[in-house]
């Protein structure tokens, strides 16, 4: 069986649960005066399990929290701290019933609670109950300003009080700031209810100007179009905001439209899928600058009032892949279906997953069949190729580009990046000139990419090829990413190769404070002390590399410069020998 170090969860749980014993000690000797069967151990167990459930909640490890908070609760059944991490707990594995079953009994406790607030929310409208959502807000309960006031819109749309409805969401749609969130729910509201001209108005700024709108919106733009019979105009619209190719979904809508078929109206049908679309709309706005946990609050709220809303799903597994919580993401990349159109960005996101959780070979089955259903998908092609490429397995990472290349009939600027791709595959494979041809068309079609440049100067010299050239492109990278560790390492490594040594110090210095256990870079910078004459530093550096884990090729050479010294390696290899640090500072 195969040894896998533990994380700091599991650690620190091991570390509770070996203490058990000990903790309680003292109670489990009996008092002269009390039964030889008294003992207070199950009050001990309780302890350790509420702070294991804290250590699992700090690292956001949803499956053991909600474990740990179960058994915590379990003697301490009215403990409201216990019963909204246990909501919480339950909210990131996506049990979103036994959620909110721990959040009424937190409710019942008195005490306030955002997350709690959400769970009944949710389920509230999962039973279309909107009469108790507006008892939830009246007793004071709140989910934030923003959407309680949504909600509360919807709600009453789901109760037939569709005037009032409109009024509350007129409302939030004067107050500034929120004018977008306003203005496009009343759009959804209108449309669920057939008024798909009054949506119209508002979503295409004839109302009150307009507005910024998410791929959601764009779609649910065109499918009020289409129930207007303004099939053509929805179809210009895809055109402006969508290139074709990327997104198959939008590629179906698209061609439905232009064959002249009447595309219904989905995003917003009623009032549960509304308040569905308020939980999407609130993580889509606050993913990347709130907490993770916050917007996966959210995002599992929306997922679970429309499940076949693909993009909450993903949402949500992106979410839980940030959080660290590999397992949970697979398991919500895998709920999108094989049918859907989205089907292939779930499974590569299922194989990054995979191979974030140590099972490279998984990932790699799981993107190998999906090229097989979809390797017509320029992205799927990629996927693959990167993975390969990650792998070293470098042939079969350049047929995986080459195919994606065959793809591409007339490439554009955004495609540089296959060409570059391609060209380290072949770099790694020790066929220089083609790596360079590529290189060299991929700045033919975006010059000014930093990576690029970097890549394809740092290969100019450590072939020993057109070093001028190559100094210079380093240059422009370091220019447009000055604190990149790498191309400061290339910069440095430049200036050695053309023997400017004391040029090169201070710039593969600041790469290795960026890079301080990259064994190349430490490699490059023992070679640097030794070229100036500071040689003990140099055999200090090398060590340090070899304690890197450098590969074998990397790990011999710095070996034998421990053993013989630089000079004396590079005269075994026929390299040229260093300059003289005179002739070196000299050098124009």
């Amino acid at each position: 069986m195969p040894f896998h170090k533990p994380n700091r969860t599991q650690l620190l749980l091991a570390s509770v649960v070996l203490m058990l014993p000990f903790a309680g000690m003292a109670e489990t000797v009996p008092k002269a005066d009390a039964p030889a069967t008294t003992v207070e151990q199950s009050s001990v167990s309780e302890a350790g399990a509420y702070l294991a459930a804290g250590v699992a909640a700090s690292e956001s490890d949803y499956a053991a929290a909600a474990d740990w908070y179960g058994r915590a609760l379990a003697g301490d059944a009215n403990n409201a701290a216990l019963l909204e991490g246990a909501a919480m707990a339950n909210i990131g594995v996506g049990h979103m019933e036994e959620a909110a079953r721990l959040a009424r009994a937190l409710a019942k406790t008195g005490a306030k609670s955002q997350i709690g607030t959400v769970a009944l929310i949710a389920d509230d409208a999962k039973q279309q109950d909107f009469a108790a959502i507006l008892k939830l807000q009246a007793g004071g309960s709140s989910a934030g300003a923003v959407l309680d006031n949504l909600v509360k819109a919807w709600a009453k749309l789901g109760l037939g009080r569709m005037s009032e409805a409109i009024e509350d969401f007129d409302k939030i749609a004067k107050t500034k700031g929120l004018e977008s969130f306003g203005l496009y729910h009343k759009a959804l509201a209108l449309a669920s209810a057939g008024d798909y001209e009054g949506a119209d108005k508002i979503m295409s700024g004839k109302v009150s100007g307009v507005f910024a709108i998410n791929r959601r919106g764009v779609i649910a733009s065109v499918e009020i179009l289409s129930q207007l019979e303004r099939n053509p105009d929805a179809v210009e619209m895809i055109d402006r905001n969508f290139a074709p190719g990327n997104d198959p979904e939008v590629d179906d809508l698209r061609r439905r439209l232009a064959a002249g078929e009447p595309v219904p109206y989905t995003i917003a049908r009623n009032a549960t899928e509304g308040i569905g679309e308020v939980f999407y709309s609130m993580a889509t706005a606050v993913n990347g600058e709130a907490e993770a946990s916050y917007t996966l609050l959210h995002a599992r709220s929306a997922a679970y009032l429309r499940p076949d809303n693909t993009e909450a799903e993903l949402l949500v597994a992106g979410l839980l892949e940030q959080l660290g919580q590999h397992a949970l993401a697979t398991e919500a990349y895998a709920l999108v279906a094989p049918t859907d159109p989205n089907f292939h960005i779930a499974e590569i996101g299922r194989a990054n997953a995979t191979f974030a959780a140590g099972r490279k070979e998984a990932a790699l089955e799981i993107l190998q069949a999906l090229v097989r259903t979809h390797g017509d998908v320029l992205r799927v092609q990629m996927a693959l190729a990167d993975a390969m490429r990650r792998e070293g397995r470098f042939e079969d990472a350049w047929k995986a580009y080459d195919a994606a290349l065959k793809m591409v009939p007339t490439p554009g600027p955004e495609h540089w990046v296959l060409f570059y791709s391609r060209g380290v595959a072949s770099d790694q494979m020790g066929k220089y000139d083609d790596a360079e041809a590529d290189f060299r068309r991929a700045m033919a079609l975006s010059p000014n990419e930093p990576e690029l440049l970097n890549y394809l100067g740092y290969s100019l010299v450590d072939h020993g090829l057109k070093l001028d050239e190559a100094l210079g492109l380093i240059k422009r990278a370091v220019i447009m990413r000055p604190d990149n560790g790498a191309i400061l390492d290339s910069l440095g490594w430049a200036y050695y190769r053309l023997g400017r040594y004391k040029e090169a110090l201070p710039a593969i210095e600041r790469a290795s404070l960026r890079m301080a256990v990259d064994a190349t870079v430490t490699d490059h910078l023992g070679d640097v002390y030794w070229a100036v004459g500071r040689k003990r530093e140099a055999e200090y550096q090398w060590r340090r590399a070899l304690s890197y884990g450098p590969d074998d090729k990397l790990a011999a050479r710095l070996r034998l410069k421990l053993e013989k010294g630089l000079d004396a390696v590079l005269a075994d290899e026929g390299a040229p020998p260093l300059k003289p640090l005179e002739a070196a500072a000299a050098t124009p």
